[in-house]
């Protein structure tokens, strides 16, 4: 996928099953290969991410697509935060 780095500044990041996940703040680039490795996202979903941090980096192999949002795979839900189960 090619696209302008700046153009990924401040889209909504979604899972493909439609789980909002945060905004792309930043990008991480591997200079030395010339690429995109990962997205620094803000406003999380704290659903999501159980982190005291404001904001993660999502490996930019999730990514599916772009375009007005980022899509990324839904291996995000696998950090989801697990609720207690009541007792009964």
């Amino acid at each position: 996928m090619r696209a302008d780095i700046t153009s990924l500044f401040g889209l909504n990041v979604y899972t493909t099953s439609g789980t909002h996940v945060g905004k792309v703040n930043d990008v991480v680039l591997n200079v030395e290969g010339g690429e995109v490795s990962g997205l620094a996202v803000t406003d999380i979903n704290r659903k999501m991410f159980d982190v005291p941090t404001r904001g993660v980096i999502l490996p930019y192999r999730w990514v599916v697509t772009s375009g007005d949002i980022v899509l990324i795979r839904d291996v995000v839900n696998r950090f989801q935060k697990k609720e207690p189960e009541e007792e009964e």
